[in-house]
């Protein structure tokens, strides 16, 4: 049934399309009527589809919510959401930090980094690509790690001990690149979500800097702000967005 997930991602269900009954949905995937619904169940779970008395199951939508209220890696915000998060490598190399990543990284110009490059999945369905430069301090144990492992900052936290406390985020739109259509499988005809970010221990060192870009219509990110809490200041905003 993981092909009924993809094809409601994919926008061939657009949200309100009704989807074929449950019998139909049998017949096409071969599958009892119980697995049917079963499955349809966990797609409600994630908040794709709803039961509508007298009209079957309807889509809502095909993005999932992401909220920056609580720090998350992805592997784990996929989970809490039901979903099955992976990991690719498709490129780890040594070298030396530019302005932009020692100044974020808080480390000194042309010092030794790792660069990281990741495809991350859902359910088996690649949705975003993860640039990450990483400082000297963990570098090498950053390139130890498997190169399918789920979560990086999981396997951090279990094998090293480096936790990530906080983090900082930076939302906008790029274009398509052509490394990001060959690495997504996507045209260079559109936009990508891109959200750049800083973590840090809870001393307030670095950890890394990446840049992750999401395809359309896959993720939306959920901001809560108020007068008491405002822990990104204005000035810290513009610094992230350099």
């Amino acid at each position: 049934m993981s092909d009924l997930l993809t094809r409601i991602v994919d926008g061939e269900f657009i949200p309100g399309t009704t989807l074929p009954s449950e019998t139909k949905l049998a017949q096409r995937y071969g599958a009892t009527r119980g697995t049917v619904r079963r499955a349809l169940a966990g797609l409600e779970t994630r908040g794709l589809v709803t039961p509508v008395q007298g009209s079957g199951w309807v889509v809502r939508s095909a993005r999932q919510n992401q909220s920056f209220d609580e720090l998350r890696s992805f592997a784990q915000w996929a989970r809490s959401k039901g979903m099955t998060p992976g990991g690719q490598v498709h490129s780890a190399e040594f070298g030396e930090a530019t302005g932009g990543e020692a100044r974020r990284l808080n480390v000194s110009l042309h010092s030794r980094v790792l660069r990281v490059a990741r495809a991350r999945s859902l359910d088996g369905r690649v949705v975003m690509l993860e640039r990450t430069c990483y400082p000297s301090w963990i570098a090498d144990q950053v390139a130890s790690i498997p190169g399918d492992e789920a979560s990086v900052v999981d396997a951090l936290s279990r094998d090293f001990d480096v936790v990530t406390a906080h983090a900082e985020h930076a939302i906008d739109v790029v274009p398509v690149s052509s490394a990001d259509s060959e690495l997504l499988g996507v045209r260079r005809a559109g936009p990508l979500l891109r959200v750049r970010r800083v973590s840090y221990t809870s001393g307030g060192t670095p950890i890394e800097y990446g840049e992750d870009r999401y395809l359309p219509d896959t993720v939306t990110f959920v901001v809560e702000a108020s007068r008491e809490s405002n822990s990104l200041t204005r000035s810290e905003f513009e610094q992230l967005s350099d």
